[in-house]
């Protein structure tokens, strides 16, 4: 089963819709009509289950060995439940995601900003 067609993402105050452009058993994508914007959903099934959710963002930027050039650069963002066959329910799953969620997002993403910053 796939999200709801199309999906969208605000970046930097900026909404980008992002169409369904591939879909498979367990898995589907969606990009921006640009193509600098990819987010894709799969699952695994084997011994664990393994469900990610990604997104890519790409950009132009000047070329830092020749300035008047223009390179593309990327960077990705995933989220990944990996979760035992047994012993885990959604809710459980849910309710782990959640306060990891409340901590990275607490006080203005304050936690993040340290992460990238270096901090550990």
């Amino acid at each position: 089963m796939a999200f709801t067609d199309p999906q969208s993402i605000t970046i930097s105050a900026v909404t980008t819709p992002l169409p369904r452009t591939s879909s498979g058993e367990d898995q589907s994508e969606y990009a921006s009509a640009d193509g600098l914007i990819k987010l894709s959903a799969a699952h695994s099934y084997g011994k664990r289950e393994r469900h990610t959710l990604r997104i890519d963002h790409a950009k132009l930027t000047a070329d830092p060995f020749k300035p008047t050039e223009n390179v593309r650069v990327g960077m990705s963002y995933y989220l990944v439940f990996d979760i035992p066959l047994a012993g885990y329910t959604d809710a459980e799953a849910l309710a782990v995601y959640t306060g990891f969620k409340t901590l990275h997002t607490a006080s203005s993403d304050a936690l993040i900003t340290k992460l990238l910053g270096g901090e550990s």
